[in-house]
């Protein structure tokens, strides 16, 4: 018999054995330097928020959630047009606070053509912050304004990007 030479295997990060976090992704994005546009959407809301990392943990530098687009007229739910009015909500935050440039961190969605998260990428760059992104995963300009959904939602999303483009948030 020889001596026990202590366990077989590897404990990951808890982070990474719940699933919530794929750390190379997470260290790829780091190494850019710039600040993330985070997106993550759940059954009834999408959040946008620039993060920049710190050494201490992350810091939040603007933030938007679909729950808000109520404010500007719009039904705030988890769909394309919301997500896009939620990106360029939080742009236009983040803008005031001196964000220039980004890179889209969509954790662990899949990157599928025409994803809610690319929505949200589409109007921060329409709210005038830069990023790198492939124009063939964007959704279409239909899908976007809402022609897909049941009543006269293309008007109201008309309406409450006139006020999103509009919104000046307070300089920081």
């Amino acid at each position: 018999m020889t001596k026990a030479t202590g366990p077989l295997y590897s404990v990951h990060f808890r982070r990474r054995r719940e699933k919530k976090t794929d750390y190379e992704k997470r260290l790829a994005l780091l190494k850019s330097g710039k600040t993330r546009l985070v997106v993550r959407k759940t059954n009834r809301f999408v959040y946008a928020q620039f993060i920049d990392f710190r050494e201490a943990g992350d810091a939040v530098v603007a933030a938007a959630c679909s729950a808000e687009l109520g404010e500007f007229g719009f039904a705030g739910k988890c769909n394309t047009p919301s997500a896009y009015l939620t990106g360029m909500l939080a742009a236009k935050r983040a803008a005031a606070a001196g964000v220039r440039e980004f890179v889209l961190d969509i954790g662990l969605q899949s990157a599928s053509k025409g994803a809610v998260v690319f929505a949200a990428l589409k109007g921060a760059v329409d709210a005038g912050l830069k990023a790198p992104f492939s124009p063939d995963k964007l959704p279409s300009e239909e899908r976007i304004s809402g022609k897909h959904l049941a009543g006269d939602a293309s008007a109201r999303f008309a309406e409450a990007k006139g006020k999103v483009a509009a919104f000046q948030p307070p300089r920081k």
